[in-house]
């Protein structure tokens, strides 16, 4: 095998367990979730409601998918790794891969005020375009669910400092982008990831036409470069978590005050409008 052949093998090779990776940690958890509502729903009869819903949906996709698959992948690397290089027929053996976590130093704490500034800047200006462009975008189902029940958007804003971000950036910032920087270097390292983290957020929307949906994806985007960037700066798995859901938490909490006040809000319909289109 060739030089040539072997980078191109090493890049397909990272590309498709990187990708697997990131989209197989929440097919696990939604399958999870499936399954166990329709064991106590059709099973047992049980009447859940939807705040046990979303409590299982946070344990099982962001819990056990997202995390429970970026540990086990740190787990099995080292016995998986070679066996599928000695398959595919070509040598090197990588470098030790790690997801380093730690208290922010002060440095690290500014990268997550700035980071979160910019994130939250990113989805306000996102919300504005689509105004603009006047496209259908669908709404996020967890924020559907909020809408229709409110008390669902009180655990959803600590869960998202607590679980949401620390699941979803083991598995996309620790793991993914950590697989793909290996190979592509930190520019195409965090900018891949990031478009592969905004695109599997379409199966989380509910509504909206094509054109709508992928402009609300490509706003996502915006975010999600500030998580990577923010990864790649410090190495600390922590800093992004703490962006990503202080970020969700600000948005989740936006929602609840458009919801809960909307007889007190002088144009409640818009004002739901504007904070759906950060979502």
């Amino acid at each position: 095998m060739s030089t040539r052949e072997r980078s191109l093998l090493r890049t397909a090779v990272a590309l498709v367990s990187a990708i697997g990776l990131g989209a197989g940690g929440l097919l696990l958890g939604f399958v999870l979730v499936g399954i166990t509502v329709g064991v106590l729903v059709a099973g047992l009869n049980l009447d859940l409601p939807a705040t046990a819903q979303i409590v299982l949906s946070l344990v099982f996709i962001q819990g056990v998918g997202c995390a429970g698959v970026a540990f086990a992948y740190l787990r099995l690397r080292p016995v998986v790794g070679p066996k599928i290089r000695s398959i595919l027929g070509y040598e090197g053996v990588p470098g030790p891969f790690d997801i380093d976590a730690a208290v922010p130093s002060l440095r690290q704490v500014a990268i997550v005020v700035g980071g979160y500034v910019l994130a939250l800047g990113g989805a306000f200006a996102g919300s504005i375009l689509v105004t603009i462009l006047q496209v259908d975008t669908g709404t996020n189902q967890a924020a559907q669910m909020g809408m229709e029940n409110p008390a669902i958007l009180l655990i959803l804003i600590p869960a998202s400092i607590l679980i949401i971000g620390p699941g979803e950036e083991l598995l996309f910032r620790g793991v993914v982008q950590g697989r793909l920087r290996e190979v592509f270097g930190p520019v195409l390292g965090v900018l891949i990831p990031s478009a592969v983290f905004a695109g599997l957020h379409w199966f989380a929307l509910t509504g909206g036409s094509a054109t709508g949906n992928l402009v609300a994806l490509g706003v996502l985007v915006g975010p999600a470069l500030v998580f990577g960037a923010a990864y790649e700066l410090t190495d600390n798995i922590v800093v992004p978590a703490l962006i990503h859901g202080i970020y969700n938490a600000t948005l989740f909490s936006l929602l609840y005050v458009v919801v809960a006040f909307s007889d007190q809000l002088p144009d409640p319909q818009n004002s739901t409008a504007a904070v759906l289109a950060l979502l």
